[in-house]
């Protein structure tokens, strides 16, 4: 019985202090907010939907000890495919980074070093909401702390594979959730 105890406090102690540690990582826009609707500049320019088709601005702090590089995704689960939609695939931020502006992405203004991966629009960097006439959809924006300086990808990877090495070298990973709808 002393034995269950014991490994009930320490489960509930490692418990707590992932917990704690995954707060201080936390992600920040001027841009979007968590559950609200995104603005038509981060709206695909295409696909029936006129938007500005910008990325949006992203800043995040308290990045988890070991972390040397980020990662940012954005995501569609709902998209009508069966595996979702990759809005946005960025790897090998650099660890001194903590943001990137608005309209950073696909305009040259993204970090140094920073590799912009096909999107499922089919073009590097980031690719707007477009979501069926009549559907809300969940945009998820993540930056992951990595554990790796650099993610060794082939020259063209799927969006499957970037996130599998994403998942496979993520220490933390901070998020905001906005939605659309048409």
């Amino acid at each position: 019985m002393l034995y269950k105890t014991r490994l009930a406090s320490l489960v509930l102690a490692c418990a707590m202090t992932t917990a704690a540690s995954a707060q201080d990582f936390q992600l920040s826009s001027t841009s979007i907010s968590e559950g609200a609707q995104l603005a038509s500049s981060y709206v695909f320019a295409g696909f029936g939907c006129e938007g500005g088709n910008q990325s949006p601005q992203l800043s995040w702090s308290g990045a988890p000890e070991g972390t040397k590089s980020f990662a940012i995704t954005a995501y569609d689960p709902d998209a009508p495919t069966g595996s979702g939609w990759w809005h946005w695939n960025t790897v090998n931020i650099p660890a001194s980074v903590n943001s990137v502006e608005l309209g950073a992405s696909g305009t040259g203004a993204m970090p140094t070093g920073a590799v912009e991966i096909t999107n499922d629009y089919g073009s590097a960097g980031f690719g707007g909401a477009c979501p069926p006439p009549g559907e809300v959809h969940r945009y998820i924006f993540t930056v992951h702390a990595l554990a790796v300086e650099r993610l060794e990808l082939p020259a063209t990877p799927s969006n499957a594979l970037v996130g599998f090495m994403i998942h496979a070298n993520t220490i933390q990973k901070a998020q905001i959730t906005a939605v659309y709808n048409r």
